[in-house]
């Protein structure tokens, strides 16, 4: 089984990625894949509702949301890393995640995932329940920890002084990897996946 982790921050390994590195590490401990992804220190481009994606299946923009896209059937759970910038999420990890769920959600639905913050102080819960929106019209599985998912410091150094941060990432690695062989397990049993209806939507302007 694999994870695909993705650090949101422009620093490449700042503080967002000491702390998704710490539940990686837990994973494979317990021999779970990791692959960590770097959005960049450019501009991620935001979904323009262009619609193409309908129709080919992968971003008009081609960058990292289409190599993610492109690998998405071999992740069997995903963790999205977010700096706090005013009290919310980078704009690179909302671009990217915007314009990957609206590509790729049909085959995220039913796959555990969770979100990951660091801070310095502040901020930290209003980031972690906007990053958490996209989960929970995607049919995904969101795993929780014993905390909420955050890690505090301005420096990796100072990350790694704060030692319940760190607790709450293995944790969390240590309850992603329960319920993805909860999966396995049920799909070696004959469990069906759900069977979803016809997606409504209902407009409340007539």
């Amino acid at each position: 089984m694999k994870v695909l982790l993705v650090n949101g921050s422009p620093r490449q390994h700042g503080c967002t990625y000491t702390a998704l590195s710490e539940a990686a590490k837990a994973f494979n401990q317990k021999g779970i894949e990791t692959e960590i992804v770097w959005v960049g220190a450019q501009p991620v481009a935001g979904c323009t509702a262009c619609g193409s994606c309908k129709k080919t299946g992968k971003c008009v923009f081609d960058d990292l949301v289409n190599r993610i896209v492109e690998n998405i059937d071999s992740y069997d759970g995903f963790i999205f890393g977010t700096p706090v910038y005013y009290g919310g999420p980078s704009g690179q990890i909302l671009a990217l995640m915007n314009r990957l769920f609206y590509t790729a959600a049909p085959k995220m639905a039913g796959k555990p995932v969770a979100s990951v913050v660091s801070c310095r102080r502040g901020g930290s819960s209003a980031t972690f329940q906007q990053m958490n929106m996209a989960y929970m019209i995607t049919n995904m599985i969101v795993v929780t920890s014993q905390y909420w998912n955050q890690v505090h410091g301005n420096t990796p150094k100072e990350v790694m002084q704060d030692a319940e941060g760190l607790q709450t990432m293995r944790t969390l690695a240590e309850n992603m990897t329960y319920i993805m062989n909860c999966i396995e397990a049920g799909k070696a049993a004959g469990v069906p996946a759900p069977a979803y209806e016809p997606r409504e939507r209902t407009n409340f302007i007539r």
